[in-house]
């Protein structure tokens, strides 16, 4: 978007905002979703194509229109071997039903029903390009888990160009999780909800590691436990209580008899899988407490022990979720125990 907000100006031409680099950043974030949805507005205004240049296999291309006003000779339908799949309310069906499979949503668009739909076909991560309309219905009806907005070095000043997002009430503020220069842009990538939620106590869990007394045979690793109400229910960090207590195993001690439905653990390093200084691992001690999903940054390396706590978890059942881009925090109180081998393989 431009610097005031805008995605293009009012004139007939579409107004290019992006640059080379950008756009070969787009390919990539592309080649890696297993879909791309767009509102019809945009199909109608820019006719893209959705494809990945690069050569890898596209991603289905998904719209959702309420009119079925779409030509079918639009390149989004023309163009690329992947599924095509429109969910149309009503009798929107239209002419398109010889060139995409046509979904009847129901009498209104239903966001979080048709995202259900797609996770039933299959799609696990859904990349939303736009236009306005649909960016604003997905962030003020809370449904996505991330924003990558590239800031254009240019005003636009046209209020009846169109914009990013439409009013709306729009919930909680985000987290920064990166901002990049691409030439002049400036890519700038938040995290919403569930995923914000995660970047910031796993932060909590990452301080609490550089509290730890000093170790050369153990990783310095900090745990916190947090209901299903974001409330903090308890903290640990390693060798906190005795010099051979684990940072999960310290949390975990202190809600004895606390049913943990719905609670998250999250730790600084992937708890452990297998261990020799106790009759159980953290990884034994999350499932037996009942824990059904745990967030860590750092996968445990090979320093001591195979690393193989996420497996454990995973196998039975856990939810498990891996943000290795705070491996860099979870690595600072312990670089010198770590083999530059092994820190390559953490930060993944």
């Amino acid at each position: 978007m431009s610097v005031d907000g805008y995605i293009d100006d009012a004139g007939p031409d579409r107004l290019v905002l992006s640059n080379a680099a950008d756009w070969a950043r787009v390919d990539q974030v592309r080649a890696g979703v297993d879909a791309i949805l767009v509102g019809a507005n945009t199909i109608r205004r820019d006719n893209p194509r959705l494809l990945v240049r690069s050569g890898t296999a596209n991603p289905v291309k998904v719209t959702i229109t309420s009119s079925g006003d779409l030509d079918p000779n639009a390149q989004f339908f023309t163009t690329g071997e992947a599924a095509k799949l429109v969910y149309a309310t009503g009798d929107a069906a239209g002419a398109f039903t010889a060139v995409a499979t046509v979904v009847d949503c129901g009498p209104s668009v239903d966001l979080p029903w048709i995202l259900a739909d797609l996770r039933a076909l299959g799609v696990r991560r859904l990349m939303v390009e736009g236009g306005g309309t649909v960016h604003t219905q997905f962030l003020t009806g809370g449904l996505a888990d991330e924003l990558q907005l590239a800031v254009a070095p240019v005003f636009v000043g046209d209020p009846d160009a169109p914009r990013f997002v439409h009013s709306g009430r729009f919930g909680a503020p985000m987290t920064l999780a990166s901002a990049t220069p691409i030439g002049d842009l400036v890519l700038l990538r938040y995290l919403l909800g569930t995923a914000a939620a995660d970047w910031r106590w796993l932060r909590v869990a990452t301080d609490l590691a550089t509290q730890c007394p000093p170790a050369e045979t153990a990783f310095s690793v900090g745990c916190v436990i947090v209901a299903a109400d974001g409330t903090e229910l308890a903290r640990g960090y390693s060798r906190d209580t005795d010099p051979r207590v684990h940072a999960e195993e310290s949390a975990l001690a202190r809600l004895h008899g606390t049913d943990l439905t719905g609670a998250t653990l999250y730790s600084s390093l992937e708890p452990c899988g297998q261990r020799a200084s106790r009759p159980a691992s953290c990884s034994k001690l999350i499932i037996d407490a009942g824990l059904r999903r745990v967030v860590f940054a750092w996968r445990e390396p090979r320093t001591f022990v195979e690393g193989v706590g996420a497996e454990v978890l995973a196998a039975a059942g856990v939810e498990i979720v891996e943000v290795p881009e705070l491996a860099e925090e979870a690595l600072a109180p312990n670089r010198h125990l770590v083999q530059p081998t092994d820190v390559d393989t953490a930060a993944g």
